[in-house]
This record gives structure tokens, C-alpha cells and sequence, in this order.
């Protein structure tokens, strides 16, 4: 069916363009009814150069669900026809390796189940490599064929020129992220030392580094991300307790439920829905204050924009999620009853920037490569494309220098990852944190000032490109400076992780 739409459509922005930027600027500038649709018709304008004649677009855009197979192909396999297996975990207990026991018991606080978890796992994907990296290298080519149709330098250039994002970000970032590996290679080292390993190996990542009991109902959640959000001053606070008083969450698991959380903001004019599998852990408080980052950002937006601009970009969309977030975690170790506690929090917030810092950097990275392997003109196979994750895999967790040991086998992952279907969707995490990060920050250093360039980001919604809106807040990712920050403050956690162990 979108196929079809897309297909009905295709005559519109050819149509638009045959009239030309100065005609349709000077119509936006006569008539105030049209002022909503300026940046609209600014985004279409400025893709001339990629736009083809009538035919075309409508070939283009017929091709839609032939060229969309390889990602539905990969579901199938994913999701359904890979027959997962069974394995006996040291309790005698037996488990469905499937995404979601994987997910579980890989972190297993027994190293034995760990292994085997792993082994058994990547050793049923590896079974499929080579129908998966054929599914993986048609979808690339596929990307690079749209891309080349449309007169783009390559895939990077065509996917960053949709936000109108300079490629300078995508670059930054890599580069930064492999320029601080002493520093996640330093955190590997501290997981070894709290886990009392004899060393790192990739089955050892997941599991926690302590446990906190500790119970949150959802009450307690409510009451103390307001409390942390006092930082954002009364005006945050008050609109904040005022939306929780609404019926707007769905909070606990049920039968039928989707996994994970979620906020749903599309319905402009009534008000943003929450999905959460409350569990009673901190992880689920985080969890909640990530949410309504999401969900005030939709408040404030559709409150300043008409609904033709208040629907945001995803790279814009995870940053005030992740400042609140980060908000949330200073409060809880600025209010630890012991340092246990504290740890437990500091370690949490180190995971998470492992996780979506370098390694959704590490994703990037390996994307990247694959787009130009195809642009070159190589052929991609399975055993290519794990032999090129390797490589990336390896150096980034210090493989050859003993950092985290990684067999073979586990480098087979990349079969794991449903987002190398999403083209260049990854690096969005990275820079969401990095940008998040770099807000929060400011607001505890400056105060009122940076509190309200953070609500005028969000209050701005799709009014400006994303980086002009993040500019206006005032963070280039175009420069060092926001990830070198980013890795400062993962250096200054560690610095009192050891502190608080040493004592």
C-alpha cells in the first residue's frame, strides 16, 4: 500500500520544483497561510539536484517493495525460520536461545552459562551466514544503486542530506570514538577487576557489575524524577506532575504486550500515549524518565508549532530523552544512601555510554565500511562481511592487546543487528548521548540560561534542520569537543568508581 502511495504521489515534487524556489518563496512571503509550510517547501527545494524527471520518480518509486525484499527476507529468517536452539544451563534448567533468551541469559552472573550461551547462539547463526550476508549485500546494493539514481556522492551523503546534516558529524564522531579507545578500554578493565575475572572475554560484558536491592514502585518513580527535574526549574516540574496526573501510560507487562517502552506522540491535537513494562527496578525508573523525555519534548513542541512543524527529527528526538535521563542518574548518586549504591548508579551510566556511545559508534563504523566496499565494487559474501566485522569488532575492544579476547566465532554478530537494514540509523545514538550530554552539563554549570536554550530545542520541534536547531542550543557536532567532553565525564565516573572500591 505505501508502495502505491508513493507511486501516486511521485508527480509532486517534480511538479513543485518546475515552478522554481523564487516563485514559491515569494508565494510563502505574500500569503500568511502558507507561512507553516516554509521549511517544508525549503526541504523540497533544496532537493533539485537529486529530483528526476515524472517517469523516473514513478519507476523509482514502483521499485520501492522489490527493492525493500532483502530487510523483509531478513525478518522471516530472524524472527521465524531459524530454528533456535535449546541449551542446559548449569542448574539444570533448559532454555530457547532465541533474541529474547539471548538478551536474558547472556548475563548470567554464572561465566560458564555465559559460554555457553554464546557458543551456542552465534554457533546457530553462523549456520545462515551465507544466506544472511547475501540478504545484507542486496539491501547495500540496493542502497547504493538509489543513491547513485539520484546523482549522490555515495550512501553517507544521501542518507545525511535528508536531516541536511554535514557529513563532518558522521566523521567526527568515528574518528573521536576511536581516538578515546584507552578509555573503554580502560572501563573493560575495571568490569574485569569488580567481576574478578582473570580476564575479559566477550561473554563478559553483560553481565551486571552490582546488584542494587533496592525496590522502586511506579509511585516512587513518579516522585523522584520530579524531584530530580527540579534542576529544570518550576515551570518543568509543574508541567511535568500535571501530565503524570493523566491516564496517558499504559505502565505493567501483560499478556500480548509488546517488549520494551515506548512513547507515541503523532496524535497533535489530544496528547502524547506511553507504553512501559514497569518491573520495579531502577533500570524501569530510567527507563521512565527516558519516556517522558520523549513525551514532554512533544508537549512543548506541539504547544509552540502548528502541526505542519511539530514532528521532530530522530536525530533530535533522542536528545532530550537522554538529558533527562542523565539528569535522573546525577540525582540518584548525589542521593545514595551507601556507596554501594553509589556504585551501583555510576556503573549503570558507565554501561549505558559503552553501550551507546562506542558501541552504536563500532556499528557506525562497520556500516560505513560495507557502503564502500559496494561502492567500490566489491562483492560482499557472509564470510566477508564477518571478516571485516572482525576487524573493527577486535580493535575496538583491544582483542590483540588482551583487552577482551574475542573467538572467531562471535564475530559473526553483525547477523544480530537488524539496524544495518535501517541505512546509517546507528550513529544516532552516539550523537544523541553526546549531544544529551553535553546539555545536561551545561544546565548544571550555567543554570536558567542553559535550561531555556534546552526548552527552546524542544519547543522548536521540525521548525529547522536538526543541526541548526542543536547550534542554536549551543553544541556542534561537527567538533571534538562534545565527544571529548562525553569521554571526560566517563573518565571522571571511573575516576570515583575506583575511589569508592579503593576505600
Amino acid at each position: 500500500m505505501f508502495t502505491r502511495l508513493s507511486e501516486a504521489v511521485a508527480w509532486y515534487r517534480p511538479e513543485v520544483l518546475r515552478v522554481g524556489r523564487e516563485r514559491i518563496m515569494g508565494y510563502v512571503d505574500e500569503e500568511p497561510r502558507l507561512e507553516p509550510f516554509r521549511h517544508d517547501l525549503d526541504d523540497l527545494l533544496r532537493r533539485a539536484p537529486h529530483t528526476l524527471g515524472d517517469e523516473t520518480e514513478q519507476v523509482l518509486a514502483a521499485a520501492g517493495q522489490p527493492l525493500g525484499a532483502p530487510y523483509n527476507v531478513y525478518g522471516l529468517l530472524a524472527n521465524s525460520d531459524i530454528p533456535w536452539p535449546t541449551v542446559a544451563l548449569s542448574n539444570g534448567e533448559e532454555v530457547r536461545l532465541d533474541s529474547q533468551g539471548y538478551s536474558v541469559h547472556r548475563q548470567s552472573e554464572i561465566r560458564a552459562d555465559r559460554q555457553t550461551v554464546f557458543d551456542a547462539y552465534w554457533g546457530k547463526w553462523t549456520e545462515f551466514r551465507s544466506t544472511i550476508g547475501t540478504t545484507l549485500s542486496a539491501h547495500l546494493q540496493a542502497q547504493v544503486f538509489l543513491s547513485r539514481s539520484r546523482a549522490y556522492g555515495s550512501v553517507l551523503e544521501r542518507e545525511l542530506f535528508d536531516d541536511d546534516m554535514p557529513p563532518a558529524v558522521y566523521h567526527t564522531l568515528v574518528a573521536e570514538v576511536n581516538a578515546a579507545l584507552p578509555t573503554l578500554h580502560r572501563y573493560f578493565g575495571l568490569r574485569q577487576r569488580m567481576l574478578e575475572l582473570d580476564e575479559m572475554r566477550y561473554y563478559d560484558i553483560y553481565p551486571p557489575l552490582l546488584s542494587l536491592e533496592r525496590e522502586f514502585t511506579f509511585e516512587d518513580a513518579k516522585q523522584i524524577t520530579l524531584d530530580a527535574m527540579s534542576v529544570l526549574g518550576d515551570e518543568w516540574v509543574q508541567r511535568q506532575r500535571a501530565a503524570f496526573d493523566h491516564r496517558w501510560t499504559h505502565v505493567y507487562p501483560q499478556q500480548g504486550k509488546r517488549a520494551g517502552a515506548y512513547m507515541a506522540g503523532s496524535a497533535y491535537d489530544v496528547h502524547p500515549y506511553l507504553l512501559l513494562n514497569f518491573q520495579d527496578d531502577y533500570e524501569s525508573v530510567s527507563t521512565f524518565a527516558h519516556e517522558w523525555g520523549h513525551a514532554m519534548h512533544t508537549l512543548y513542541s506541539q504547544e509552540s508549532q502548528p502541526f505542519e512543524t511539530a514532528s521532530y527529527a530522530t536525530f533530535i528526538a533522542e536528545i532530550p530523552s537522554t538529558t533527562l535521563e542523565l539528569i535522573l542518574q546525577q540525582y540518584m548518586v548525589d542521593h545514595a544512601a551507601t556507596p554501594e549504591e553509589e556504585l551501583f548508579y555510576l556503573g549503570s551510566g558507565l554501561e549505558h555510554m559503552r553501550g551507546t556511545f562506542f558501541r552504536q559508534t563500532m556499528f557506525a563504523e562497520f556500516e560505513l565500511s560495507l557502503y564502500e566496499a559496494i561502492e567500490r565494487g566489491e562483492a560482499l559474501s557472509g564470510q566477508g562481511i564477518s571478516e571485516i566485522y572482525a576487524e573493527i569488532l577486535k580493535r575496538h575492544h583491544g582483542h590483540d592487546d588482551g583487552v577482551v579476547r574475542i573467538d572467531d566465532l562471535y564475530t559473526n554478530e553483525w547477523m544480530f543487528i537488524q539496524h544495518f537494514y535501517y541505512n546509517m540509523y546507528v550513529y544516532q545514538y552516539a550523537t544523541s548521548l553526546t549531544a544529551g550530554t553535553a546539555l545536561f552539563e551545561r544546565i548544571r554549570s550555567e543554570g536558567e540560561p542553559a535550561v531555556e536554550r534546552f526548552k527552546d530545542l524542544l519547543r522548536a520541534g521540525g521548525s529547522e534542520y536538526p543541526n541548526e536547531l542543536l547550534l542554536a542550543a549551543g553544541v556542534d557536532l561537527t567538533s571534538p569537543e562534545p565527544y571529548r567532553a562525553l569521554v571526560g565525564r566517563m573518565n571522571e565516573i571511573m575516576d570515583r568508581m575506583e575511589v569508592l572500591l579503593d576505600e
